[in-house]
Parts: structure tokens; sequence; C-alpha cells
């Protein structure tokens, strides 16, 4: 493949532990591309790394939150073809190649997403409750002629966002020319931007293998966001907007039951 395609924008953010793992697991794909970092909390830290593995890296000056951080890193990459990288995630070595050629098998792809397990406490977790839902709920995907459908598409996300938003390659060419992801949503963001793209005219591209680690740890951005119940309101506004509100609010009640079943250390986690 041209590397002049694809990009790996990585999101760092303050100081994080994981962010030269992240780095690593790009650096090993077997398919290679352009890399490049982006934060809007600019330190030493960042910097050093990014000059160590000679990776570009752009401040973004918007704080306003994880929506400005991703929407800046997106527009940072100036390939056709896009993965927003966390941080805190490990890719499998044939992650980029998988998806690219998932997203070969589309007649206009909007975007490919893949399967991912859970890294706990440096473990590999391939299956649990939670995992397997998200499974379960991405299963009519695996079928083509689905790829394209609204109808279906919105059935499954009117019960929860099951998609997992570092395992997302973009095509950039097939999307609109504006912001992915709404500002004014803290943490639901992705699950909103995958409604409104799911609304576009192309094929959203589900990859079922494992190609993505998600790091489960208690000082994630997203567990800051539970605490103050940020997740739950922004959950309920979404399901308002695919469901009657009865309809929502029963969804509501399990989906916040199935989210807090995922724990670490005492700390209930939610996945981003």
């Amino acid at each position: 493949m041209d590397t002049n395609k694809h990009t790996f924008a990585i999101c760092a953010y303050k100081k994080c532990l994981y962010l030269r793992d992240c780095i690593d697991s790009i650096k090993n794909q077997s398919v290679k591309s352009k890399i490049i970092c982006t934060t809007s909390t600019p330190n030493d830290y960042i910097s050093d790394i990014c000059n160590e593995y000679d990776i570009p890296l752009y401040i973004n000056p918007d704080q306003h939150g994880i929506a400005a951080d991703w929407n800046f890193a997106y527009s940072q990459a100036d390939t056709p073809i896009v993965t927003l990288a966390h941080q805190d995630d490990e890719y499998d070595p044939d992650f980029l190649k998988h998806s690219l050629e998932y997203m070969g098998k589309a007649k206009n792809p909007l975007m490919v997403f893949t399967g991912y397990y859970e890294i706990r406490d440096g473990n590999k977790t391939m299956s649990n409750k939670l995992l397997r839902v998200k499974r379960m709920m991405c299963a009519p995907w695996r079928i083509r002629a689905f790829w394209s459908s609204r109808f279906v598409g919105r059935r499954i996300f009117m019960f929860g966002n099951p998609i997992m938003c570092p395992t997302v390659t973009y095509a950039k060419e097939n999307l609109p020319d504006r912001q992915l992801f709404n500002v004014e949503y803290k943490n639901n963001c992705d699950w909103l931007a995958w409604v409104d793209m799911r609304d576009l005219k192309g094929e959203i591209v589900y990859c079922p293998k494992l190609l993505l680690g998600h790091r489960i740890h208690a000082d994630s951005e997203t567990t800051n966001r539970i605490a103050d119940n940020v997740r739950s309101e922004e959950d309920i506004q979404i399901l308002r907007m695919l469901s009657p509100e009865p309809i929502a609010k029963l969804i509501h009640k399990y989906y916040i039951k199935g989210q807090s079943s995922n724990t670490l250390g005492g700390t209930k986690i939610h996945e981003q």
C-alpha cells in the first residue's frame, strides 16, 4: 500500500504511561502508513516521545474536550484514509492490513471498524459479558448486504454503541467536509457520529477479527466522566433520538446495568 493513503493520528493527553506501547504497536504494523500525534495538553513528556520516534506533533489550541481533540486529529491527517488512535490502546500487527482489506470490499465505504479485546493489568481479556453483548449487537453487520442499511444500523444503535472508537478507520473522501464529532457531547460524541453517519449514503463496514487491545484502567479520562454522571445523561439523550420515550427509558435502564458490570478494582469503567 502507498503510505500516502493512510494516517494513524494518535490522540495524546497529558502524561500517559501507555503512549509508547501504543506507538510501538502502530510502528509494528505489517502494512506501513503515515503516523502523526496530536494533543491539546502539550508537555515535554509527549514532545520527547514524538522526537524519539520521529513523529510529527500537532498542538490543538482548542481545549474543549475529547470531541474537539478527535476533530483536530482527524483534520490534521492529510490522507484519504485515517485511523484515530487512542494513547491507551494497542493495535495488533495486522490491524491496518485487515481494515483496508475489508474497506476494499465496499463500493462506497464510510468507515470500517474491527472487533477488539480488553487489556487488564497487562493481560488480554478476549471475552467477558460486555464484550459478548457488543459482539452480538454487531452480528448483523457480518452480512455484507446490511453494511449500507440505514434501517439495520439505526436498530443496532437504538440499543447502545457497540463500536469501539479507536478500531474505526475513516474514508475521508466519502464523508462530509465538516467536523465528525459534536463538541457539545463530552463522552458519547462517537456514538452520535455513528448515528449521523448511518444517515449518509455509503457503507459502515465490519471486520469481526479482534485486532485492537482496549486498555481498562482507573485513570482513564472516560472514568473521570463517569464519576460526574456525564455518560448516563448523554446515553438517554441519544436513546431518545432513536426510540419513543418509554422504550428509550427501558433500554437505558438495562444499558446502564450492562455497562456498569465492567469494573476494575472497584471502579466502574465505561468504554469509549
